[in-house]
């Protein structure tokens, strides 16, 4: 990805916070979903919302269908979602964003949220995606959400193939330990951590009530770094021992040569909560992985142009890479 950021965005954290804060659509035009909910094997349910777009085309064997999973706390709504759906509309595609579960403005059901490591729920939604397209289907994964997907493109192995023409994962924690403490640490503590735990404890209360006795309230209040958070919410409720089990276990980065589709995984070296001593290097890789690796970016941002700029610049070069598999594995 040749990628150069703003002058006036100097920086990992502006071009992090800017993206986030301050990034419309580049049309300018509103992002419409249609929402759809399906239940899943275990009785809960998964919301999925598909860009609502008068003239988009049907599914079918030439449309093809972009699946976007959000990171920690996102939703259809997070700025990287709307600049997907923003490029799929212009290009004639179809694009869904299925939301994990509790992320999509309803909580979920089951004594369960999600995690860095929900492969199995990844594959459940893709598998049932492509049962009804017949298309090219592309799978993006940003943050969370990319070490999610690259974990189970890692585990299905040649069964991958199945599902997805081709992956991607958009600054994406693959050591988890590494990202846990790079958030644990000064400023990104005092900004990031306190940010998704404004609504990571409450959504985890409203758990508790569900369920009653899953941890122990008083010392979820307590909680003030996301290592301790996953310590005692994350990691039990998903089969983990604790934080460093869960860490260990979940981390696709271990597992990125086993991958058998055409995958690609980018990160800004810049990156506030991936340090770049943490990235995958080509030697641990599977000749199926291609690693971009600008120098510039910060975290899911890469604005581009003068005031007020847009953040179209990552997707219009991920999917630009998605759709040129399509020819290589053809």
């Amino acid at each position: 990805m040749d990628y150069q950021a703003p002058w006036w965005l100097p920086g990992g954290n502006l071009q992090t916070i800017w993206s986030a804060l301050c990034a419309r659509p580049s049309q300018g035009v509103p992002i419409a979903y249609r929402r759809e909910r399906w239940t899943t094997p275990d009785g809960d349910f998964v919301d999925a919302d598909w860009l609502d777009a008068p003239d988009a085309p049907p599914l079918g064997a030439h449309t093809p269908l972009l699946v976007v999973f959000h990171g920690l706390e996102g939703s259809s709504r997070s700025h990287y979602a709307l600049a997907f759906a923003d490029l799929a509309r212009t290009r004639g595609m179809r694009l869904v964003v299925p939301h994990f579960r509790g992320c999509s403005g309803e909580m979920n059901l089951a004594p369960r949220a999600y995690h860095s490591g929900d492969h199995e729920e990844i594959g459940w939604i893709l598998a049932r995606l492509r049962a009804q397209h017949t298309g090219p289907l592309w799978a993006v994964g940003v943050s969370l959400g990319g070490n999610a997907l690259m974990q189970w493109a890692a585990q299905a192995g040649d069964m991958a193939a199945r599902s997805v023409d081709a992956a991607a994962c958009v600054c994406s924690p693959l050591d988890l330990a590494a990202g846990g403490a790079a958030i644990g640490r000064g400023f990104n503590r005092q900004v990031y951590t306190r940010m998704f735990l404004r609504t990571m404890k409450p959504k985890a209360l409203s758990k508790l009530a569900q369920h009653p006795g899953l941890f122990d309230a008083q010392a979820l209040r307590a909680v003030r770094d996301l290592y301790d958070f996953d310590n005692l919410f994350t990691a039990p409720l998903h089969g983990f021992r604790d934080a460093d089990d869960y860490y260990a276990r979940a981390s696709a980065r271990p597992h990125l040569h086993r991958i058998r589709v055409p995958a690609l995984v980018l990160h800004a070296v810049n990156d506030p909560f991936v340090p770049a001593s943490s990235l995958p290097r080509v030697g641990e890789v599977g000749p199926c992985v291609t690693l971009w690796q600008p120098p510039q970016g910060g975290h899911v941002g890469f604005p581009r142009g003068g005031l007020p700029g847009d953040v179209r610049c990552m997707p219009e070069a991920v999917v630009g890479w998605l759709a040129a598999q399509r020819s290589t594995t053809a």
